[in-house]
């Protein structure tokens, strides 16, 4: 149903996602193309980070691109096969994302509490078992939801009430009673919300004990340091996570919906770079050298076209 039918609104809406939809794009690559083309960060930590950025760009190219063209072309509709596709992308990027920062913690809590044993426990091996293992839990919940859409047979309208098609509604348009399927949303609620969640406090649970054991007041601001980028993501993910089930549960306007979904489908993962940046040293060094080695034969060609002439 997208956000408004005035005409009016139409290009700042469309000027809006499309400049949050490139930041989101621009920064998200770029935090890929520093850590791969940067050999002192090929480290278990960047190595979970450039994979959440890369789950960054896949969860927002997959509902933005839709939008951006609906705008263009004043037609919000989606087809049955283009909405169930829509869908099976958006859960498999949204539960990426929601594993990596659990995976992320982890890794944070054997850097602090086992630092002697960290190359040893987060070797090359474990950490692509862990992102693999992620990759197809991710696809696992996405089949799962995806089959239960299409175990409905019968829809009571054709009206999603959101921007994209958002798995909630689709089976709020069940025509049949809708316990069983509730009962499994509820289900992958607790396993991709509780769990992953529990798993996040009990490792910074461990590190904060971990930490207030250093005597240095240095090294407890760098063991801090390390943390604080990871933190600051998991509150906005989740923040805006439960802001979106909230709105969708005590609203019945589609407008405060899609709006509650922009927070979590676009304004996080376009803010997410910003945060791993400034607050990481080593990703602005990458990124500075990754600019300077990108704008060098730029530099060169402009300074040996103006020789020539």
């Amino acid at each position: 149903m997208g956000f408004s039918e005035d005409p009016a609104l139409q290009p700042l809406l469309l000027g809006l996602f499309l400049s949050m939809y490139l930041v989101t794009l621009l920064g998200n690559l770029l935090i890929i193309l520093a850590v791969t083309s940067d050999s002192h960060l090929h480290t278990p930590m960047y190595f979970f980070l450039c994979s959440l950025s890369l789950a960054d760009v896949g969860f927002t190219s997959t509902t933005v691109p839709k939008l951006i063209v609906a705008i263009l072309t004043h037609s919000p509709a989606i087809s049955y096969a283009g909405c169930l596709t829509q869908m099976s992308l958006f859960l498999l990027c949204g539960c990426m994302d929601d594993l990596l920062l659990t995976v992320m913690a982890y890794d944070r809590f054997v850097a602090i509490c086992h630092p002697l044993h960290y190359q040893l426990i987060m070797n090359p091996h474990r950490c692509s078992f862990l992102l693999l293992m992620c990759f197809v839990v991710s696809l696992l919940d996405s089949l799962l939801q995806n089959f239960m859409v299409l175990g409905i047979d019968c829809f009571k309208g054709a009206e999603i009430s959101n921007f994209f098609c958002d798995p909630s509604q689709l089976f709020s348009l069940n025509c049949h009673d809708t316990f069983s399927y509730d009962v499994i949303i509820y289900l992958i609620g607790i396993i991709f919300c509780v769990f992953p969640m529990s798993g996040i406090l009990y490792s910074y649970y461990k590190i904060v004990s971990s930490i207030l054991r250093v005597p240095s007041s240095g090294g407890m601001y760098k063991a801090f340091s390390t943390c604080g980028s990871h933190l600051t993501v998991v509150c906005l993910f989740y923040g805006t996570a439960f802001g979106v089930y909230l709105s969708s549960s005590f609203s019945l306007a589609s407008q405060s919906c899609a709006v509650a979904s922009v927070v979590y489908t676009m304004v996080t993962p376009m803010l997410n770079p910003f945060i791993y940046s400034l607050r990481n040293r080593d990703i602005k060094r990458a990124t500075r050298r990754l600019l300077s080695k990108a704008a060098s034969p730029l530099l060169f060609h402009f300074l040996w076209g103006k020789a020539a002439n």
